[in-house]
């Protein structure tokens, strides 16, 4: 018998400081131990202990030439954390925030999230504390090099398929994928998020986001509603927020807000096509600032260094699209008054697990980021696909199959997660579906 505070004494003493994986454990093993405890498959497989360990850890020096010649020194990480259901599949992350907690937490959502796809994935996270802002292009390709010239020695298309997060987008995946093919005289799918003319996927860019929206409108079929007219609170404004923005703006949602580290905006009557074609702009382009949003258009208005989530206005929809723990309690119960009747987590772990209680408390429907922005990873693993047969598939086809992948989490999440009120616990589902899998998974193939 499991009970969730002893367990959780073992990991807080078996990995000291690491704050962001204990929440994460701490999420799941709410959901999992009293299922464990009524399992008799799971008896004496000692099952937890090995899931929450990463099969193997990799932390090296990166050593590269700023444009001024001077030598920098940074840190880089891969976590190959469970590949019971296939190779390790998970992003590289360049930002100064990156430490072993960190990707260890995003590591161990990921085993999760993949599982939940439906894909043969398993779960790893990786990159580095290297800050890309106010780099060069040729300093941001030196340290992509240096940083593959150590990377290299531990992946490959049947082991370890890195992808982008923060920080690496594609012009990043290039140089890396560029060194890797230098290094092994090797073209193969050993990254995803590729430039489409040679080896990415159509979508790729957008899945998260477009996803994120997918399984919005499905949360809001299951009560006989729809996206349309509802006003949504968006955090962020980097590749998530910006696809679900543009989706929401396809089906006629309102959208008040958008967020980056400087500060958020608020516009309470929508943003327009012409306000959004501006902030691609803005931040592909000009990699510029959200309060020069404010300062382009009237009726925007910019809070500096103020989180979207302190805005008093209406809100239906909350999607927190910017970074881990930037929803707080206050944050929840402040939308809560203000009308919230659905949360969808575009980024990982961006709800604090105080929040999350709340939410539930509540009966606001919660989609946690391992269910919610599943959509990136699930094309990249239709990237690996296309990859290993040498053939790219329509933007339509795509975007039908990430469709496919969405509904099903959702009825993933249904299974395992309705309550005998009707309403459904997304955080009990989405972490029961995805534990079982690996779990059983894990067992078949013995103690290894």
């Amino acid at each position: 018998m499991y009970t969730l505070d002893s367990f959780l004494d073992s990991i807080s003493s078996k990995n000291p400081g690491e704050d962001e994986f204990y929440q994460a454990v701490k999420e799941v093993t709410e959901v999992v131990i009293p299922f464990l405890n009524e399992q008799g498959r799971f008896k004496d497989s000692n099952i937890l202990e090995r899931i929450t360990e990463p099969e193997r850890m990799f932390i090296f020096r990166v050593n590269w030439v700023a444009d001024d010649g001077s030598i920098q020194t940074n840190r880089g990480y891969r976590v190959q954390f469970n590949s019971a259901l296939g190779p390790y599949k998970g992003g590289l992350r360049f930002h100064p925030s990156v430490n072993l907690s960190i990707l260890k937490f995003l590591g161990f959502e990921q085993i999760f999230k993949n599982a939940l796809t439906g894909l043969s994935l398993g779960g790893g996270k990786g990159g580095s504390n290297f800050n890309p802002k106010g780099k060069s292009d040729a300093e941001i390709m030196r340290f992509c090099q240096a940083f593959m010239d150590e990377l290299y020695r531990h992946i490959g298309p049947e082991t370890d398929i890195p992808a982008g997060d923060i920080g690496v987008g594609t012009r990043e995946i290039g140089y890396l994928f560029g060194r890797y093919k230098k290094i092994q005289n090797q073209f193969n799918g050993v990254l995803t998020g590729k430039g489409i003319i040679w080896g990415g996927s159509q979508l790729r860019t957008e899945a998260t986001g477009y996803g994120l929206v997918y399984f919005v409108n499905e949360m809001l079929k299951k009560n006989n509603d729809k996206i349309k007219g509802k006003r949504v609170m968006v955090s962020g404004s980097g590749n998530v927020a910006q696809y679900a923005i543009e989706k929401l703006l396809d089906l006629d949602a309102i959208l008040v807000s958008a967020s980056d580290s400087s500060g958020g905006i608020y516009i309470p009557d929508g943003m327009t096509k012409e306000h959004f074609s501006y902030l691609m702009q803005l931040k592909n382009k000009k990699r510029g600032r959200i309060h020069e949003m404010a300062d382009k258009f009237s009726g925007i208005s910019f809070l500096e260094n103020t989180s979207v989530w302190e805005i008093e206005t209406d809100c239906d929809i909350a999607l927190p699209c910017a970074t881990q723990n930037e929803l707080n309690e206050k944050h929840a119960k402040n939308l809560i008054n203000q009308g919230l009747k659905l949360v969808a987590e575009g980024a990982n772990m961006p709800s604090t697990n105080e929040a999350i209680d709340v939410f539930l408390e509540e009966k606001v429907l919660f989609a946690p980021g391992k269910a919610a922005n599943a959509g990136g990873v699930a094309v990249s693993g239709l990237e690996m696909a296309q990859n290993s047969q040498r053939i790219s598939w329509t933007r339509d086809e795509v975007d039908e199959r990430l469709i496919t992948i969405m509904n099903s989490i959702h009825q993933q999440c249904e299974k395992y997660g309705q309550d005998s009120d009707g309403y459904i616990n997304y955080v009990k589902g989405a972490n029961l579906a995805g534990f079982i899998k690996v779990a059983d998974a894990m067992l078949a193939q013995g103690l290894v």
